[in-house]
């Protein structure tokens, strides 16, 4: 990100109240993730120290240091979910978008090689009943039997 937009997103958040994770937020809208230099530069800009931007980064699920691809797709692994099949949806997700079951820095966020998805896992969106569980975009899937994930893909342009 140039210098110019970020304090283009510094000026619309003036107000204490939120200023950091909205400032935060808006990085993460325009570039897909929070890219390090841009951290770096916010640090300076607004006088907190890169620790602190980091540890806010890297604590909410919202936010990402690795760029996503353009559908986010978020698998529930909470326990009901968990229990309900939730390991075999990821795994068939891993065989038809051609990634890999590895995690980097703790989380697991994965993309495709052609950037047009990202697989990443959460703990519980609270729709255990539903479970399995899986997001894309923000849409809600419930019920979600492995033999059902090409037809979701498929919503988002994945082609077998």
């Amino acid at each position: 990100m140039d210098e110019k937009s970020l304090d283009e997103i510094i000026a619309q958040y003036a107000s204490p109240s939120g200023r950091i994770l909205g400032i935060l937020r808006e990085i993460q809208i325009q570039e897909r993730h929070v890219p390090m230099d841009t951290l770096k530069l916010l640090s300076e800009k607004i006088e907190i120290p890169l620790s602190q931007l980091y540890s806010l980064v890297t604590f909410y699920s919202f936010f990402s240091l690795q760029r996503v691809g353009e559908h986010l797709i978020t698998v529930c692994m909470g326990t009901p979910c968990h229990v309900k099949g939730a390991v075999k949806n990821l795994k068939v997700l891993q065989e038809c978008l051609g990634i890999s079951g590895e995690s980097q820095d703790g989380k697991y966020l994965q993309t495709t090689p052609d950037n047009k998805f990202t697989v990443e896992i959460a703990r519980c969106f609270g729709a255990c009943s539903m479970a399995p569980v899986l997001q894309v975009d923000g849409d809600l899937y419930g019920y979600v039997i492995p033999e059902k994930i090409p037809e979701i893909l498929e919503k988002y342009g994945w082609k077998r």
